[in-house]
């Protein structure tokens, strides 16, 4: 069924003009940002852009990407890792005179001001709610001169995840923890997870207050008593102080994706509509039959 529903939007006609240069745009640091012709060389410093930019058609114009961008392998394998967002490799970047570079908002990586200095022109900007995602696809499309892509993949992206959310509707609301990392980090419902899981028929215990990616008290957590927990195993957090008698602990609810899926959950990009189906799965495994 999905790719019936996949193929029947692909060959829908789309209809997107291209893009006329000089383009300037502002990225999420509020910068002015000008390219004067059409990028023939992009280095994309995080897995999301890198996985966009194939996904709308414009994979052909990397040269490099960061070392965590392993999504399509048959195309990142083939590409130079130019180290990450916290630890670029510079050198590396500059040698391959890139014409656009495109990096995360992050004030922690300083990355975008680094490249912005040494004269390459920098996007820095990535999706942190998940109406941002599909406005980062479209900008990536913007760039690239490729907005029909961009608009054939939200398309598609959209119709999947519109049918995805349908078979859970009437079902009970579960109350979810989805953990980061063990600090313990977590997300806020208007974070792109927190949206995900909403649209999987639950509710994350984070409250919005805190923010899209905040770090908890572990009190919360037990104060919330979350029916199902995402991000870690069942024996480690049976190992957790006060966790034992969590619903989510007894019922033996709680799920650590494999590494394709947390990649997928983790990123604000094409794969959505895999990390939703993947949140079903763990929250009402019984809409997927």
């Amino acid at each position: 069924m999905r790719r019936v529903l996949v193929l029947a939007i692909l060959a829908l006609p789309v209809s997107a003009a291209a893009t006329t240069y000089p383009l300037t745009v502002t990225d999420d640091l509020g910068r002015t940002v000008t390219l004067n012709r059409e990028p023939k060389r992009i280095i994309a410093m995080l897995p999301s852009h890198t996985e966009t930019l194939i996904a709308i058609g414009a994979g052909d114009k990397l040269v490099a990407v960061d070392r965590f961008s392993n999504f399509p392998k048959n195309v990142t394998d083939k590409l130079p890792k130019v180290g990450s967002a916290y630890q670029p490799n510079l050198e590396a970047i500059l040698a391959l005179k890139p014409d656009l570079v495109l990096a995360d908002e992050s004030a922690g990586s300083r990355l975008t001001e680094k490249l912005a200095a040494a004269g390459l022109t920098v996007y820095g900007g990535t999706a942190q709610t998940y109406n941002e995602v599909f406005q980062k696809i479209s900008v990536l499309g913007k760039l690239t001169n490729h907005e029909a892509g961009a608009l054939r993949l939200i398309t598609s992206m959209r119709a999947e995840l519109n049918a995805l959310q349908k078979s859970v509707v009437g079902l009970p609301k579960v109350s979810t923890y989805y953990e980061v990392d063990p600090s313990p980090y977590s997300v806020g419902p208007n974070s792109f997870i927190g949206t995900l899981i909403a649209k999987a028929g639950g509710q994350t215990i984070v409250p919005a207050r805190l923010g899209d990616f905040p770090k908890l008290d572990p009190e919360l957590i037990v104060k919330a008593n979350p029916q199902v927990m995402v991000g870690l195993t069942l024996e480690d957090a049976r190992k957790r102080p006060g966790w034992q008698n969590l619903q989510a602990v007894r019922a033996g609810r709680v799920f650590q994706p494999t590494p394709e899926e947390r990649d997928a959950l983790s990123r604000p990009g094409p794969r959505l509509p895999d990390a939703l189906r993947t949140l079903i799965r763990f929250l009402h495994p019984e809409a997927l039959k």
